[in-house]
């Protein structure tokens, strides 16, 4: 399983947070998430659901992250995050006493938000080799190589990044500029070209034809779509 599809509770109970919190994680490719915006309201879920992840605000209209956390672990062993305006030091060592993975104070950076949660969630849930199955082949992105035909062919570290960004975000549009920040950096303007040929290079792999594309395919105007069933 794609770390990012791991089912994720959120609990805050200001609204325009969870707004921001869900987006943004949406927007990185999360697919499973779920709010909750009281104590009580959270453990209904947990007694319903089994999640993988919580994000836990502190205070609450009913209680307290921390209670929350606290009945949590009497069942389980589930990786937790605080998320909380509150910065006291100790209650930051409370959190982490009671078995958090991390704890943020807000205001938070979501890219920050969204590398910490995957860093626990890849801790917490190691993955064995997944190899990626296309009509045509197998994409190992372990060994960063395209399987086809009985061979092995190796993937530059260019092409590795297009094809984890646009695997990431499977099924879903990812636009240009969102490519290219993420292979090039800040600086990647002047470089459309380029991403271009390295679009050709990799349907030139894992493509049948590569002229008529099934799985890499150009969504004109807007970005690249991987699609896999």
């Amino acid at each position: 399983m794609n770390v990012k599809d791991r089912k994720l509770l959120i609990l805050d109970d200001n609204p325009d947070i969870l707004e921001l919190v869900t987006e943004s994680l949406s927007i990185a490719g999360f697919s499973q998430l779920t709010t909750a915006s009281s104590k009580q309201e959270a453990l209904d879920l947990l007694a319903q659901e089994r999640f993988d992840l919580a994000i836990l605000d502190i205070m609450l209209p009913d209680g307290t992250g921390f209670e929350v956390l606290r009945e949590i672990r009497k069942t389980s062993d589930m990786p937790a995050l605080f998320l909380s305006a509150v910065s006291d030091i100790e209650k930051q060592y409370q959190g982490f006493e009671l078995g958090a993975d991390d704890y943020i104070v807000k205001p938070f950076r979501p890219k920050e938000l969204e590398l910490r949660l995957l860093s626990i969630l890849k801790r917490s849930y190691p993955q064995q080799n997944e190899l990626v199955t296309l009509s045509a082949c197998q994409i190992d992105f372990e060994r960063a190589a395209i399987l086809k035909d009985g061979q092995e062919i190796p993937l530059t570290a260019k092409e590795f990044s297009l094809l984890r960004a646009l695997y990431e975000h499977k099924n879903k549009i990812v636009t240009f500029d969102n490519l290219l920040a993420t292979v090039w950096g800040d600086s990647y303007q002047g470089y459309e070209n380029t991403l271009m040929a390295h679009i050709h290079k990799v349907r030139q792999k894992i493509e049948n034809n590569p002229s008529k594309p099934v799985h890499l395919i150009t969504i004109k105007g807007l970005g690249y779509q991987l699609r896999v069933d």
